[in-house]
Parts: structure tokens; sequence; C-alpha cells
């Protein structure tokens, strides 16, 4: 028999149904919360341990297109490789429910996350994790701590609690957070940006775009907020599961051991040595000298004599280069490159070095190297994506796509499909760049980032690079954005905030966060916490370090901005806007005025007539800017177009009048007529003579004054019949 759970968070009723579906699992949770449904289950296999040192984790969060009443697009009428949205997702939940794993967890473990109906307004990564972290904390894992997600928006300068997808589209920052009732796990943050009317009146409406960068005050303001219904949420959760709880069990947690006698040997005899290998470490990612140096000490004949083997020694090495490199960072505050904790690596920009690339840059810090290069294209460009609850495809006109081959840290594997990883970078980059691009731009842009170097933050790279790419591309940006790549060490009641950190320094460190933003604020943050909780106080000293960090290479950046020559590749673009009701001036009868003006000049033109955006491209710059001029010209001399009332043709006709008109235009079918007291109705070529007519163009011809009779008539339709028929 299953077992409900009620409870009520946020003035929203959320209902948690365990033992009634995937029973077989190790724990489940059928979670209702408005119409969305969603089941989350977990199951570990206690039998079958791995040899690795880490937990095997494995979360996947499935869509399926009948959660929303649909059928899946395309040919393929079947659900196939994961969405973009679904492996951001499934990103988002590992991060946040790896932690509670404790050390020496390493029994295969799945975590699956299926939305069985959907919810238009709710947030499906916010509900996501909940489920998920409810499967799992009443399950027989050794998991005694419940998380859950919470997203922060800010509309109407008030801070809103898990906003609706309506509700969002208002807001200025979209800020997501998972951790339990005293921690903080995992932080996403993106600035949203907004437009500013600065002047509305009958000549003239201009308006101002705004980036909306966060300040670091004001975020942790925002974060120690959403920490307080975090609090609550999983005091909510933990007292109201506390009877569901399946029994623990206690499985064996399988740490590597090595004996201390030889941890002694080693670090007595090998100290040095092992300082040289993290000198070298310090220049790449991959831990090429540390094995080298094992293997070295197992030849000696003190290992050989007892019969250790490789892994324990090269485990002994591995526990001694982390000892020495905190307590190197911490104690001596000199990091294993010998740069202070606050010092940036030398930075190299070179631009538009790609001669066919709209866009290029070369971005070098220390060992990560980044080549990103912008492409403009036009609205047919952009990415078409559907997303689960919306009733219609949506267009992605700005993407970031982020490679990371092998040969990046000297691994010798092929290159394949895009991971999560890749992905990961890729949007966090996109989130930390999109708001700085003005809004009124509607060209599509494609950034692609190729990493041919990587030691430490390779996505902070890509966003230096990227804008400093969509600066050379053309595209209207507010501000450059810079991201630095900030971590943490932790030594009894020490600690050392590290810019600019290595590989070596996030593989042995803390705290792994990157901000990215202006001189004034922030645009996007990440954070990974891996030692629990951290105070707000920490927190504000970090992004303040990071600040320093990301001013300086905004100062870099600003200098390289002022060098870019524009690439002879890159399209010759005019754009502007006209009265929106002037647009109709500009196309001319049938398009004749834009036609003219397309052969006349040899450009093309796009308008809209929404907005009365102007849109002009060619192959030479005199004929672009006098297209343009031409253009202004007519809007400025137009009256502009105004509409005409909805004529009710019912009330100007009867059936069986005859009237006069003239004909409009002929098609294959009939001949559309101009009537005397207005409108139109259409002649069709059955009604035109009592012979059959072929061809409508041998009985009538276009501008030809005719007399008709009404056959049928309608509010918005009318028949018309030859009167001797």
């Amino acid at each position: 028999m299953s077992i409900v759970c009620e409870l009520e968070l946020n003035n929203k009723r959320e209902i948690f149904e365990f033992d009634k579906i995937a029973k077989q699992s190790n724990g489940a949770v059928l979670y209702k919360i408005g119409d969305a449904v969603i089941l989350a289950s977990v199951v570990s296999e206690f039998d079958n341990p791995v040899s690795e040192d880490f937990t095997p984790l494995t979360v996947q969060y499935i869509e399926k297109s009948y959660a929303a009443g649909k059928i899946p697009g395309g040919f393929v009428k079947r659900e196939g490789k994961p969405s973009d949205i679904e492996t951001l997702t499934s990103r988002i939940i590992d991060r946040s429910l790896r932690p509670l794993f404790p050390q020496g967890y390493v029994y295969p473990t799945t975590i699956t996350v299926m939305v069985l109906s959907v919810d238009r307004e709710l947030d499906l990564q916010v509900l996501a994790l909940n489920a998920a972290s409810a499967a799992l904390y009443v399950s027989d894992l050794p998991i005694k701590k419940s998380i859950c997600g919470v997203r922060i928006g800010k509309i109407n300068n008030n801070l809103v609690i898990n906003p609706t997808h309506s509700q969002m589209q208002n807001s200025t920052i979209d800020l997501y957070l998972a951790g339990s009732k005293d921690e903080l796990l995992m932080i996403e943050m993106q600035a949203l940006s907004d437009e500013e009317i600065i002047e509305s009146s009958a000549e003239a409406f201009v308006k101002k775009h705004n980036i909306n960068d966060i300040c670091e005050d004001e975020l942790i303001d925002i974060i120690a907020f959403a920490q307080d219904y975090l609090k609550i949420a999983n005091t909510t959760y933990e007292k109201t599961f506390e009877t569901v709880m399946k029994n623990k069990v206690e499985v064996e947690l399988v740490t590597k051991q090595i004996s201390d006698e030889l941890l002694s040997y080693v670090t007595t005899n090998f100290q040095d040595e092992t300082l040289l290998a993290i000198k070298k470490l310090a220049k790449k990612e991959r831990a090429v000298e540390l094995k080298e140096l094992a293997k070295k000490i197992s030849q000696n004949q003190y290992c050989i004599d007892n019969e250790i083997p490789f892994a324990d020694v090269y485990e002994a090495v591995s526990i001694l280069k982390k000892e020495i490199v905190r307590k190197m960072t911490v104690n001596k505050q000199i990091r294993a490159d010998g740069r202070g904790l606050k010092e940036v690596r030398n930075i190299s920009i070179e631009t538009n070095i790609l001669p066919s690339a709209h866009s290029s840059c070369l971005f070098t810090r220390g060992e990560t190297q980044a080549l990103v290069i912008a492409t403009l294209g036009n609205e047919k460009d952009a990415q078409m994506y559907e997303v689960l609850g919306q009733k219609s495809t949506s267009n992605e006109n700005f993407m970031v796509h982020y490679n990371f081959p092998g040969f990046s840290v000297g691994e010798a594997k092929p290159i394949f499909g895009v991971g999560r990883r890749e992905l990961g970078h890729g949007n966090l980059a996109k989130r930390s760049l999109q708001s700085s691009i003005d809004k009124d731009f509607g060209d599509t842009v494609r950034l692609v980032s190729e990493i041919f170097e990587s030691n430490g933050s390779s996505s902070m790279a890509t966003v230096c690079g990227g804008s400093l790419a969509l600066k050379g591309a053309g595209v209207p940006i507010t501000s450059l954005i810079a991201g630095v790549a900030m971590g943490a060490m932790f030594e009894d009641d020490k600690y050392a905030i590290l810019t600019d950190i290595m590989g070596l320094e996030d593989h042995d460190g803390d705290v792994d966060f990157k901000v990215s933003g202006t001189k004034n604020g922030i645009t996007a943050l990440q954070m990974d916490i891996k030692l629990g909780g951290v105070t707000l106080e920490f927190l504000k000293e970090a992004l303040y370090q990071a600040k320093e960090g990301r001013v300086h290479i905004l100062n870099i950046m600003e200098v390289a901005s002022v060098e870019i020559i524009t690439s002879n590749a890159l399209p010759l673009i005019d754009q502007f806007k006209i009265d929106p009701s002037k647009i109709f001036a500009v196309i001319g009868k049938a398009g004749s005025v834009i036609r003219e003006i397309i052969e006349k000049f040899e450009v093309a033109i796009d308008l809209d007539k929404d907005t009365g955006n102007v849109k002009i491209t060619g192959k030479e710059q005199k004929n672009i800017y006098e297209a343009g001029e031409y253009i202004k010209n007519i809007s400025s001399n137009s009256k502009g177009f105004v509409k005409k009332e909805k004529i009710n043709f019912e009330d100007l006709y009867n059936e069986g009048e005859i009237v006069k008109g003239k004909v409009l235009r002929l098609t294959d079918f009939g001949a559309f007529i101009e009537l005397s007291k207005g409108g139109e109705g259409l002649l069709h070529i059955s009604k035109v003579s009592k012979e059959r007519v072929l061809n409508i163009s041998d009985v009538l011809r276009e501008n030809e004054d005719i007399e008709v009779k009404i056959l049928k008539v309608s509010k918005d339709r009318i028949e018309l019949a030859n009167p001797l028929i």
C-alpha cells in the first residue's frame, strides 16, 4: 500500500507518494505539484563495488513528449539522445547530490528522474532535484540529509522564490541554489538584461539596453535570502519523511589504505622529488610526473623487498603531493607555480587571426588557451529547439559551442560527440555573455570555442575570448565581459582563497567557483562546494577577490579591443529603426519600392513591420550607406500607413445586386474585382461566362471596368458572377 505525504511550501501544495511505483528500486517517489508529475528512483548495487576510488554515480533526467501531450517531431517518432536541457539538468542534479555520498562509497548508483506530466508554469529543474533528493533521502542508502533546489528571481525590485515561467520573463536575475538546511552545495547565477525607456514622445521612442550586472554585496544578500528558504524547506522535508525512511544499509566504505610506514618512507626520502614533480604539474592538468615518480619509487629496493604494489606507492605519493600543496598554499601563501594567492597568470590576446572567419580571438592565460570564433547569420540560421510544456518551438539566436579535444591536456584520445562537460562549459559561457548583447540585435550569432591547451578554467578563457570575438564581429555589446576561476583550501582554522586556479589546485581544493562579469558587477556565477557549508562572510571575501582578478583581466582585454582590425570576411551591415507605420511606404505597392532600392544599390534588405527595424547588407559600404539614406528619406517624407477599418460587406451589398467594378488581378482560378462601394470580391472562372473558360486572361484584362452580380455575401467575403449567367 502506498504512503502519501502532503505538505505546503511557498503557497504550493506538494504531494510525495512512496511505495507505489518502481518498488524494486532502493528508493522511489512519485512527486506531484500543480499539473506536474515526476518519478524519481534510486538504485545502488551493494554487491558490485568498483575497484576505483570514486563514487560511481550516474544521474539521468529524462523528458518525454507525452508529458506535454505531444508526439516527438521529426522523422523518428521516438525520443533519442538527451536534449541539451536534459543533459544540463542531469548535471545540476549530479553536482547537488554527489557531495551527500560518504567518502569511500564505491557502489554503482543510478538516479533516474522522469517527467511524466508537465506544468507549463513550474520550474522543472527545481522539481527534478527535489524529487531526486526525496527518493535518495528515504532510500536505504547511507544518506541522512535532505537537500532541495530553489530559484530566485528579481521582479520589479522584489525577490521572488521559485517564480513561474511567466514571472521569469520580467526578472533581472536568475539564481539557482541547492543545499541542505545548514549548507550550500551548489550555486548558479545569471544576470538577465532588460530595456529602459529613456525618452517617449510622438517624435521619439528611445530605449536603453541595461546589462543588469549584480554587485557582490547585492548577490550575497540574495543568497542569504535563498538560504533562509532552503533551511525552512529542508526542515519541512526531513520532518515529513521521518516515518517513510527505510532502514539504512550498513555498507563498507572502501578507502585506499596504505601503511603509515610506507607513507613515512615516501615522505622522508622523496619529499624534494615530490615538490619538483608538483612544480611540473603546475604546468599541465595530467599527472604524468606523479606517475613517473611513483614508478621510480616502486623500483626502489625497499618496495621490492616489502612487495609493495605500484598502486600503493602511487597513492602514497598522491597523499604527500596533496599535503604539500595545501600546506604550502594555506600556511606559506605560496602556490605550486610560485604565484601569490591573488595573482593572475600571464595573458596574451590575438584578434582576427583567421582571414576567412567573421571574427576570432586567441586568448591565452598561462597554460590555458582558447580560440573563439564568431560567425554571424540571419534569423533563419537560429537554432530551433523544443521545450517541454511550450506549445511551439523556440529559436535560439545566440549559441556558444565549446569543444575540449584530448590533445589539449596531452591525452591520446579521439574526438567523439559532445559530452556533458562540453555542454556545461558552453552553457556557462553563454550565460556569462548573453546579457551584454543588445536586445534589438536580431541576427544570429554563433561562438565556437576550440580549447587548444588546458590547465585550469578553459570555460573562463572562452568567456574572455568570446567577448572580444563579439566585439570584433561588430555585435552591439554594452560592455566587455571577463571570467576568472576561483578556488579555496581549508586547513584547520585557516583558509586560502585562490585567484585563477590551475588544474592541480582545482583537484586538491575544497571550493571551485567561476565568476564572470563587468567591472561593475557579476553576470554569471557557478560554484561547487566540495567540503560542505561555507559562510556568507567567506563568500563575500571570495567574490570581492574574484572582482580584483576580473578587473585585471578586463584592463588587458580593453587594450586588445582597441587594436581589433575588422576582418575582411565580415558581412557589411547597416541597421537602424524607422517609424513602424511607415514601413509600407518603403515596401511600396506590391513591393515595387523596395525592389527598386535593392536593384539600384545592389543590397539585401530585411524589414520588421512590427518594430521598424531595418537591416541592409551588401558588398559595398557606399551602396549600403546610400540605400540607408534613401530609406530614411522615404520614411521621413511619408505620412505613414493608416490602418483602415474593417468593412462589413453585408452592410454594403445585397445578393443579386449588380454593381460596377475594376479587375484588380487575375489568377488561375478567377479574378479579384475591386467594387465601387468598397472592398473586393472573387469572380470564379466558372462564373465568368456561360461557355467553359480555360484561361481567364482570354476573357478579362487587369484594370478593365466591368459589371458583376453579387452572388453571395458574408461579413468578410463576396462571391461574384457575370450578370448574364
